[in-house]
């Protein structure tokens, strides 16, 4: 959530993510430079994955044959106006999408905290903003195009057979080389954030402060019976009138805030409602700037909103051992969706965000209490971020997982996409 860098190429024969908590199977970083030498590499390669933006936590993206950056291919940005679409290649990233789009007057729904991370990656591991009524950045997916295993060039579109499979398919069946979007219409927000929201506010009014504005994002370290942060990102549509004072017991901010206490807010989107363009408010980040240094880990865990207040509450009571490794915590919301491997799938999800200390040793154990907590509410995990759950579990929280089994063998039979950890969560093959 902080911060995000390019993996780290110091030497030829270590690739690490940006947290440089992994250190890639591959001893080198293939760069093709045109779609034609991508499928040439793809098709004579036993085992390929895309590395994207570097900005996962867990081995998702790791590989033990090719690893693929798709930087050295052309960028592309098509807006097309008629059919209310965007269709861009695998290499663009969030920070330039929404700069071009908001130049043309489109925006899409949503945007994560950070504007660094590629489409294509955000997309295939159902990454997400917050806010009720808007779905994961995958949501915005109309059509999608992909490398298969032989080199073929494959497209699917809304509608069409396996396409709600292949939107969130960690990789595992291709190389996306390209994705259309929905936009909108641009719009103008504000962003305004509160401090000091009780607790105890949360149990009979959660629903009305996260549906307080457009985007709604509670930060809190779980060191006191307050969250100490409510960031309310406000969709300006005509004269919105002047931003409240107060939110259910916190009061506005007399000026700009880092999500972290202490931290310089230099590197933040700009707060107290000044109106601005839709993609220079919706991050909590400016795209100009590298937040951190990677010095942080991150897990995050969903489960339904209609066990928020529960799972806030139980959350609480393990203060005392998340405290001590934590930087910071965020909740978010985030719509149901009908992608098969969404940890959104007909869920209206509540999300619980932590970002820790860099110490895997000390973290993972609070890691695995956490996700014991969370239990009784059915947590789906965010498939970029750390987590210790059994396989069987994640496995066995995604009804569609063996259509998507069955999809994998359909493009992928020889597993040529296929990782650890692709194969342990998703594919039930070890």
């Amino acid at each position: 959530m902080v911060s995000v860098s390019t993996p780290d190429r110091r030497s030829p024969s270590t690739i690490e993510n940006w947290a440089r908590n992994v250190t890639f199977s591959a001893g080198h970083l293939d760069r093709p430079s045109s779609l034609e030498e991508l499928r040439g590499l793809v098709a004579r390669s036993d085992k390929a994955r895309v590395l994207g933006s570097g900005h996962s936590f867990s081995d998702v993206a790791d590989s033990p044959g090719a690893l693929i950056s798709l930087d050295g291919l052309p960028s592309s940005v098509e807006i097309d106006g008629a059919s209310a679409s965007v269709r861009v290649t695998g290499s663009v990233r969030y920070a330039e999408l929404g700069r071009r789009l908001h130049e043309a007057g489109y925006a899409v729904h949503n945007l994560a905290s950070l504007p660094h991370i590629s489409v294509a990656g955000s997309c295939a591991t159902a990454t997400h903003g917050s806010g009720v009524g808007n779905g994961s950045l995958a949501t915005a997916v109309s059509a999608i195009e992909m490398v298969t295993a032989d080199g073929d060039l494959v497209s699917l579109a809304r509608g069409d057979e396996g396409f709600a499979g292949a939107v969130v398919g960690l990789g595992a069946l291709g190389v996306v080389v390209g994705l259309t979007l929905d936009v909108e219409p641009a719009f103008t927000m504000r962003q305004q954030v509160y401090e000091g929201l009780p607790l105890e506010a949360l149990d009979e009014h959660f629903g009305d402060v996260v549906s307080a504005a457009y985007s709604v994002s509670l930060f809190t370290g779980w060191r006191s019976p307050h969250i100490e942060q409510v960031w309310v990102k406000e969709r300006l549509d005509g004269d919105a009138g002047p931003a409240a004072t107060s939110l259910f017991g916190a009061t506005a901010a007399g000026g700009p805030l880092h999500p972290v206490p202490g931290v310089s807010p230099v590197h933040c989107t700009e707060q107290l409602g000044v109106p601005g363009p839709w993609f220079e408010r919706l991050p909590h980040f400016r795209p100009d700037f590298t937040p951190s240094s990677g010095e942080e880990l991150q897990s995050e865990f969903m489960v339904a909103r209609t066990h928020a207040v529960e799972a806030l509450r139980a959350l609480a009571e393990l203060q005392e051992h998340v405290a001590p490794v934590l930087q910071i915590s965020e909740i978010r919301t985030i719509a149901a969706d009908e992608l098969w491997l969404s940890p959104f799938y007909r869920r209206d999800s509540v999300a619980f965000h932590f970002t820790w200390v860099k110490d895997t040793a000390a973290v993972l154990p609070v890691v695995g209490l956490v996700e014991r907590c969370l239990a009784p509410f059915g947590p789906r995990p965010h498939w970029g971020k750390l987590f210790t759950l059994p396989p069987e579990t994640v496995r066995a929280s995604y009804e569609r997982l063996p259509d998507f089994q069955a999809l994998a063998r359909r493009y992928d039979p020889s597993g040529k996409f296929t990782n650890a950890f692709v194969a342990r969560y998703a594919l039930d093959a070890g």
